[in-house]
């Protein structure tokens, strides 16, 4: 058997889901060859399988900077690779007064410069983060059920994408730009410089792991290290009869225990007690009750949440009964109707991302919280140039194009 030969390249990124696709934008914005290796055939993973929220205003800490970064480089994708983008900002409804109380903190926290009004953000300049809403307003932007608010909040600086369109839209950018896609091609070790394939050996300057919760099949290791598990989640597509467009992704105030703004707050366990105390069943789903509508008009609807070192397929329609359930209720309407059900499965740690260098020129990254959509470009950006500046991978020579 002939042996096949070898090809090079500046950087491979291994995994084709959007922090992937992130790396090699980064990469690709620098100059340097890329290959793209996926074992799957198309993008089908947890980057098709959430809401299209890119929910920056939320984050804290390492995700802030990571959302801070990527708001400018989606709001650039929507013109150049032409994916679909909303500048929407998020509402959310509080219906309780701890809610309101939680929201009133993060909008006093946040008062001062806005972390989104750098370049490409001038949309929200001038505008403080959170826009505190009474009632009224928030029944005026919301599609809400009448009387079921106490008020709420806006977050103008939150964008929205079609999340079956925005990763196969940028692939198609990165290759156009030259970025190669090697598909049904399954990558069966890695190391410094070298990343083998059942199609061939390709030598590299720089490899980045992003195969989210599989870090596990090509680092062991570093997931029971580390605490990798690997969350499910239910999700739903209906026709929900909404009297009004849902012009923004709508949170809940169980949304606001879930995202670390919001959960860092003084009212923050209060809200928590009360709600686990009033709805234990929805507590046991770990539930993050919140809504997006796609161009055609239907709604996405989730998310339940349960993990393991593996994740059953089989999904309990007890919890597709619970949101659909809570949907007809929030928003005043018959029971919707479903249009399409999944499962989600994504990479779920103790911190928001893996960010790790198990030997020179090899990076392990994962967002770690299901916050990839949102915080992924920009972590791609950090990570990117913080290699690209340094001297441990310095791009190949002449690196040569082409099939193994």
């Amino acid at each position: 058997m002939s042996a096949v030969a070898a090809s090079a390249f500046d950087v491979v990124v291994v995994g084709s889901g959007i922090v992937g696709l992130g790396h090699a934008l980064a990469a690709s914005d620098r100059g340097l060859s890329v290959v793209v290796v996926d074992r799957a055939a198309t993008l089908a993973g947890a980057s098709v399988r959430n809401f299209g929220h890119l929910c920056f205003t939320p984050q804290a800490g390492l995700a802030r900077e990571f959302a801070a970064l990527s708001r400018p480089l989606w709001l650039r994708l929507a013109t150049d690779a032409g994916l679909w983008l909303r500048e929407s900002g998020t509402l959310v409804v509080a219906r309780h007064a701890d809610e309101l109380r939680v929201l009133e903190e993060v909008a006093a926290e946040r008062g001062g410069d806005s972390a989104f009004t750098g370049d490409l953000g001038r949309d929200v300049a001038g505008r403080p983060e959170i826009e505190l809403l009474d009632r009224a307003e928030l029944e005026s932007r919301a599609p809400v059920g009448p009387g079921t608010a106490v008020g709420g909040a806006f977050l103008p600086a939150d964008l929205q994408v079609n999340p079956r369109q925005a990763g196969a839209a940028l692939a198609g950018y990165l290759a156009g730009r030259g970025v190669e896609f090697r598909y049904r091609t399954a990558v069966t070790g890695v190391r410094a410089g070298v990343v083998e394939t059942t199609r061939g050996r390709i030598d590299a300057g720089t490899v980045i792991v992003a195969v989210n919760h599989d870090i596990d099949q090509l680092y062991p290791e570093v997931a029971e290290r580390v605490g990798i598990l690997r969350c499910g989640l239910d999700m739903l597509r209906v026709d929900a009869s909404l009297r009004a467009p849902l012009v923004a992704p709508l949170l809940t105030g169980w949304s606001l225990l879930r995202y670390a703004a919001f959960a860092g707050t003084p009212s923050a366990a209060g809200l928590r007690e009360r709600l686990h105390r009033e709805h234990p069943q929805l507590a046991a789903l770990d539930l993050n009750q919140m809504y997006t509508q796609l161009p055609g008009g239907s709604l996405i609807v989730g998310d339940t949440h349960y993990r393991g070192d593996a994740v059953s397929p089989f999904q309990a329609e007890g919890a597709s009964e619970t949101l659909l359930d809570l949907t007809a209720e929030l928003f005043a309407v018959p029971r919707p109707r479903v249009i399409e059900r999944w499962q989600g499965v994504y990479a779920s740690g103790p911190n928001d991302f893996l960010i790790e260098e198990p030997e020179p020129g090899v990076h392990l990254v994962a967002a770690t919280t299901g916050i990839g959509m949102t915080t992924g470009l920009g972590l791609a950006e950090s990570v990117v140039a913080g290699f690209y500046a340094s001297a441990q991978s310095a791009p190949l020579a002449h690196p040569t194009k082409g099939t193994s």
